[in-house]
């Protein structure tokens, strides 16, 4: 077995694993921990294919676990997330599970059409990736005690509706991203997560606030870039 042609697949079933324990989290009530175990699953998703690429490893199991992995990390554990978090929250136990199975359905269903290549460019996706989705549904949650059930519950509905959707979400595949920006990345995510879940510390609540900005950040660079090659 090379040892080489598995690094990808490595990662992509730890990407596997933390979305298993981030329902575990979730089942004995560590919310944070979970959603911080999803953010950290999706730095590795956005790992295994451009380390394989950079390789030049492809394989159809690599595709095929990548899939699996996006259905329990970004689909299983942020539908249960919810469901507990929302109930908990006031919200309706039949709503909330009806819900959060819609949010997995339409999750795999997502998965489904991308892996049948129905795409028309690569540089771009048909409906918002189930990455995308999970990791802002896990996003929100954190935040599950100050925003009111019945909105949680639209915010799921949306997500759903956008996965499924024909709406084009630009594809940062083939934009070549420095080897020092996915170091630093992993390194912080990694500290966060060590953090959270090995020390009796509680992360000051800002720190949540800094996952999406930088991805945010990070995203409108990978923009400019891709605008200033088009002209």
């Amino acid at each position: 077995m090379s040892i080489k042609k598995n690094i990808p697949n490595a990662i992509t079933l730890g990407n596997m694993y933390c979305g298993f324990v981030s329902i575990g989290f979730t089942i004995g009530g560590g919310y944070r921990s979970a959603v911080l175990l999803i953010l950290f699953g999706a730095i590795m998703d956005g790992m295994d294919g451009r380390i394989a690429r950079i390789l030049k490893v492809n394989s159809d199991i690599g595709k095929q676990l990548d899939s699996l992995a996006d259905i329990i990390t970004f689909g299983i554990a942020p539908s249960i997330l919810f469901s507990y978090t929302n109930t908990i929250n006031g919200g309706s136990d039949y709503f909330d599970y009806a819900l959060a199975g819609l949010f997995l359905l339409c999750g795999a269903y997502r998965l489904a059409r991308f892996n049948s290549g129905t795409s028309e460019d690569n540089s771009y996706f048909r409906g918002v990736p189930i990455t995308a989705a999970g990791g802002v549904l896990a996003f929100t949650t954190l935040f599950h005690a100050h925003i009111p059930a019945s909105v949680n519950m639209i915010i799921i509905s949306v997500l759903s509706y956008l996965m499924v959707s024909s709406i084009k979400v630009p594809s940062f595949k083939n934009i070549s991203v420095p080897s020092y920006g996915t170091l630093v990345t992993v390194l912080v995510g990694i500290g966060v997560l060590g953090v959270d879940l090995i020390s009796s510390f509680q992360l000051p609540f800002f720190m949540y606030f800094l996952t999406p900005i930088y991805l945010l950040y990070v995203s409108y660079r990978l923009l400019i870039k891709r605008a200033r090659r088009n002209e």
